[in-house]
């Protein structure tokens, strides 16, 4: 069975990562995302944030890792983050029938 990846990602906006998710599945890229708000506190710049963002859950084949990370981070480069945020989570098994959803839906 061919495992695949979750990748977490971060938005400042549902609309931003709407259009984020939008552009990876028109490219193939990934299967499907789930989005989910999220309050995010840190430091940045010697300064304490505490930021609502949306957090993307996209999941793609193991392969498409190099592809959807070097994605976002030139789409949100200097854009919405100076440090975008994009993190493989994990090589992951489903059930056969998603399993093989998500390889007949990416390239």
């Amino acid at each position: 069975m061919n495992k695949f990846i979750l990748i977490y990602s971060v938005y400042k906006s549902e609309v931003e990562a709407k259009e984020m998710v939008s552009k990876l599945l028109k490219e193939k890229l990934i299967a499907c995302a789930n989005l989910f708000p999220i309050n995010s506190l840190y430091e940045w710049n010697g300064k304490m944030e505490d930021a609502r963002e949306i957090v993307a859950i996209l999941k793609t084949r193991k392969e498409n890792w190099d592809k959807v990370r070097d994605f976002v981070v030139k789409v949100q480069k200097g854009s919405t983050y100076d440090c975008p945020c994009i993190i493989k989570l994990a090589e992951v098994e489903a059930n056969e029938d998603y399993n093989s959803w998500i390889h007949s839906s990416t390239i």
